[in-house]
């Protein structure tokens, strides 16, 4: 029977634990006995969220390869901008508002096409194409030497780069569950900025010993070869499951009150806001059970031989994630990850100068000064992963067993303190002389709310509506990246009319404000989320993969 909009679902509102002792789907592990399986899996052996963990650690780490060695192409310019400026005769501003033009073209032209086509024909040959055509935009990097094929090239590099944005998200919620998915996009994290942060390390030494040139030549042959191990161990997870995070089919016996919406039963329980959930009442399955026949090493290895939606459907994953935008949700993660990224963005734009210039330090040096944000965002992975995960848990067992989003979002008390306080150092550290190691730590704090922030925001915004997570995901990196741009093109004349002492308070204080916003969201985001859920189980019932 088809719900009216007051008994729909409330998305984001999952059980998770099985207080009552149902006996729904149950994770494994002797910590785990009664967490409940979300989504739940199908019968079909070959259904990626029924992978064994051997082959789900291949394919995470399959992702961990594209995300480092893309990124690693991306970054590794960063601690050579002098260097290339007084080589070319491109001006420092150029090279700055370049990484604003990369982050353009992800923001539009790059996801807007490369999202629907990889839900389309598969997310494998999508990752594989990105690689190839990195590889090749960064070889053109060495022979470049006006400004306007400079500006040509970033846009070119972001618009094969963009699955590294929004794309790796979603192959983390096609193989993993929802107790368990926060470490792995916690890695994600890590390792996207990790990648940005180790580039410059080697670059400056690569730079002082063969010159500028090299640094692109060996960015692009690691690509090339993490392009050859991916095609040989990566794996497809495009999978048309058919049933939702929240809502699973009953198996024809009568409906329990538990498995009632809960809207439906408020006027029969005194506990407010119980879970708007579902669940399907049957015994745990076993691998014996599963159907099919798994597919051959040759056959996992195929491309472009399986339509995963419609064309039409394809056509809407290109305007959807702009209306999504309407969901106070979406719109507030797209800000976080986008404030994320901005503080990020300043320590790339200002580390050459401000080490050149200030401290002296030759390419090599400049390269080293990465090693604080490289230790902060692997710290960044464990708290918003492991300890987001295990928090959330915690959370939802005191909860009557279910799991909202905004559990999560408490982990961001630690980045409201830690970022300003980085930003003060790494800015006003500079502009009063401190000790170079100051400015390193200061560095650190601030790559660890960067990568924590930015995993937390993904965490939130797929923890809201995973069943439209590819859309999701794509309007988050919309807003994110509208920022990263801003803020790619206008640090430079930002630092030159406030200078680096007051450019930096300002900036710790909008780095306060911005970590503390999510106060508001905790009380108010689960009512945004119901609001939300009319357009959003429409949009789920037309939804591309249905998973």
């Amino acid at each position: 029977m088809e719900l009216s909009s007051r008994e729909l679902p409330i998305p984001g509102s999952v059980v998770l634990v099985d207080k009552d002792g149902h006996q729904t789907q149950h994770a494994e592990g002797r910590h785990n006995t009664d967490v409940v399986l979300s989504p739940k899996p199908s019968n079909d052996v070959n259904d990626p969220l029924r992978w064994s963990w051997k082959r789900k650690q291949l394919a995470h780490w399959m992702l961990v390869v594209y995300v480092m060695t893309n990124g690693i192409a991306l970054c590794s310019l960063y601690s050579v901008l002098s260097p290339v400026s007084e080589a070319t005769g491109i001006s420092l501003g150029t090279l700055n508002a370049g990484t604003g033009y990369t982050d353009l073209p992800v923001l539009g032209y790059g996801g807007l096409i490369t999202q629907p086509l990889a839900m389309m024909f598969g997310k494998r040959p999508m990752y594989l194409i990105s690689q190839l055509g990195t590889v090749a935009v960064v070889i053109w990097m060495a022979f470049i030497k006006s400004e306007s094929e400079w500006l040509a090239n970033k846009v070119i590099q972001g618009l094969f780069a963009s699955p590294i944005e929004m794309l790796v998200e979603v192959s983390i919620a096609d193989i993993f569950y929802a107790h368990e998915r926060g470490f792995y996009v916690g890695v994600y994290g890590m390792t996207l900025f990790g990648s940005n942060f180790l580039a410059p390390i080697w670059a400056g030494f690569v730079n002082d010993a063969l010159g500028y040139k090299w640094v692109f030549y060996i960015s692009a042959i690691q690509c090339a070869v993490g392009t050859v191990i991916m095609f040989f161990l990566m794996e497809e997870t495009n999978y048309n499951r058919g049933t939702s995070e929240l809502v699973e089919e009953h198996d024809g016996s009568a409906q329990t009150d538990t498995e009632r919406p809960a809207l439906y039963r408020d006027k029969q329980s005194n506990e407010k806001d119980l879970p708007s959930v579902q669940i399907r009442q049957t015994s745990p399955e076993s691998r014996s059970s599963l159907t099919g026949t798994p597919y051959s090493y040759v056959r996992r290895l195929r491309m472009f031989d399986q339509i995963y939606c419609s064309t039409k459907m394809g056509w809407t994953m290109i305007w959807r994630p702009i209306v999504l935008l309407r969901f106070p949700v979406i719109l507030w993660s797209g800000f976080l990850y986008g404030s994320a990224l901005v503080w990020y963005n300043v320590l790339n734009a200002t580390a050459s100068i401000l080490f050149t210039d200030l401290y002296d330090f030759s390419a090599s040096a400049v390269g080293l000064v990465y090693f604080g944000p490289l230790v902060g965002s692997a710290v960044a992975a464990l708290w918003s992963g492991w300890v987001g995960d295990r928090f959330t848990m915690w959370m939802t067992r005191r909860q009557n067993g279910v799991r909202e989003p905004e559990y999560r979002l408490w982990l961001l008390t630690l980045n409201a303190i830690i970022c300003p306080v980085g930003l003060i150092l790494w800015g006003v550290g500079a502009a009063k002389n401190v000790h170079w190691m100051g400015l390193i730590f200061g560095g650190g704090m601030v790559a660890f709310t960067s990568a924590s922030g930015g995993a937390t925001a993904i965490n939130y915004a797929i923890d809201s509506y995973k069943d439209l997570s590819s859309e999701v995901i794509l309007a988050v990196v919309l807003v994110r990246n509208s920022m990263g741009f801003a803020i790619g093109y206008g640090i430079t004349p930002w630092l030159d009319s406030m200078g680096y002492q007051n450019t930096f308070i300002t900036a710790a204080m909008i780095g306060l404000a911005a970590y503390v916003s999510f106060l508001p969201v905790v009380r108010w985001g689960k009512s945004w989320r119901k609001a939300s859920r009319e357009l959003y189980w429409k949009y789920v019932e037309e939804g591309v993969l249905g998973h």
